[in-house]
């Protein structure tokens, strides 16, 4: 059964969150809250800069740090060259195990930005 969270966010700026062009293949995360820090992620912006398509996956472990299919918000989404897709979310992070991941099956070509809500507590 889910958990219902009432956090107030009506006074918080829409802000970026955290931006990473990873340089390998490997999963890594893009965020994890710090203690006393609520985040809500709104959206995901994923920008191919490459001259070739490129594949992405994106991964929530509210708890942890597994980023498999078990896991996967996004597995295996190719992206056209020189383009962009904005992802619409609504993810509550307040656990500061869980983290947000994101992975890449080229080096270098592809910046992941994470927009929402931070709040502290």
């Amino acid at each position: 059964m889910p958990i219902s969270i009432t956090t107030d966010y009506s006074t918080h700026e829409y802000t970026q969150l955290a931006q990473s062009r990873p340089s390998g293949t490997s999963a890594v995360s893009l965020l994890s809250p710090s203690a006393n820090e609520r985040l809500l992620v709104g959206s995901i912006i994923v920008a191919n800069t490459t001259g070739s398509p490129a594949g992405y996956s994106i991964y929530h472990d509210e708890d942890g740090s597994t980023y498999d299919e078990t896991t996967t918000l996004a597995f295996g989404v190719s992206l056209d060259a020189n383009s962009l897709i904005e992802l619409s979310f609504s993810i509550p992070m307040i656990n500061t195990s869980g983290n947000l991941a994101i992975q890449t099956d080229t080096s270098n070509a592809l910046t992941f930005t994470a927009y929402g809500f931070k709040k502290k507590v």
